[in-house]
């Protein structure tokens, strides 16, 4: 196992057993006590984990910086020209006859204009901006999963979304995130769009995730997936090059506009 992957998979055994001791870290990961010690050393200064005696905690509340992120609406005119960029390449894999999900945000939805000439192209997706916007191409199928709308995001929430998913399963996923850390993964604070992110990814055989340099490096309060879960992260040329190269290092489609 490689180290990251090992201190990704611990940050997820701390948070599931609601603290743990350096000894049972290090029986469970088959290390020594020295590299247990010195991985949560590491967390915690990158702020993923709490030292504590003998071992170490979850991290709580993970605000980003104590500044939760502003509704849909007054993020839209933001980083207006990284988005349209970024959401022009996000449509280039999108392909004839796929079955997509789209979900919500300012980035997600500026792939829309980019599908005109798609054929036999079908768009799923629990966001009113979204489908609003693809009503102007009558010849791809749209289908709105309904549910409880949360207002600030026009976003389609909670079990009857949940519900409507059961049985579909789809070419590709495409979706933003108010966070991500390439230790911690995508994170978010809203836990009912935490769930409903976590629901969309488990239909989708591809995970691309849309997302502006202003997004790395943070953490939200609950964690909606760990990165290896993502195949491609679609960024702008201002995210630096740490960011970039720790995504391949782990895998994951860096593509940057």
């Amino acid at each position: 196992m490689l180290d990251v992957e090992r201190r990704q998979q611990m940050i997820a055994f701390i948070e599931q057993q609601n603290g743990a001791t350096v000894e049972e870290l290090s029986r469970h990961f088959v290390v020594s006590e020295a590299t247990v010690r010195r991985d949560i050393v590491l967390l915690s200064k990158r702020g993923l984990v709490e030292r504590a005696y003998g071992g170490a905690a979850p991290k709580r509340h993970q605000h980003t910086h104590g500044v939760s992120e502003p509704p849909l609406l007054k993020r839209a005119a933001l980083l207006a020209d990284e988005k349209q960029r970024i959401g022009r390449a996000a449509a280039a894999h999108v392909a004839d006859e796929d079955t997509v999900i789209i979900a919500g945000g300012t980035t997600t939805w500026e792939m829309i204009p980019h599908l005109a000439q798609r054929r036999k192209l079908t768009v799923i997706t629990n966001t009113l901006n979204i489908a609003t916007r693809l009503a102007a191409f009558p010849h791809i199928t749209v289908i709105v999963l309904g549910g409880t709308l949360r207002h600030s995001e026009l976003s389609m929430l909670g079990l009857l979304m949940e519900n409507a998913l059961e049985n579909l399963r789809v070419d590709k996923l495409f979706m933003g995130t108010p966070s991500i850390h390439v230790d911690y993964g995508l994170s978010a604070d809203d836990l009912a769009e935490v769930r409903s992110d976590q629901v969309l990814m488990s239909v989708a055989r591809e995970i691309t995730v849309v997302a502006d340099h202003t997004k790395f490096g943070r953490i939200s309060t609950m964690r909606v997936a760990p990165i290896k879960r993502v195949h491609r992260v679609i960024t702008d040329d201002s995210t630096s090059q740490e960011h970039v190269e720790a995504l391949r290092d782990q895998g994951v489609v860096a593509e940057v506009v």
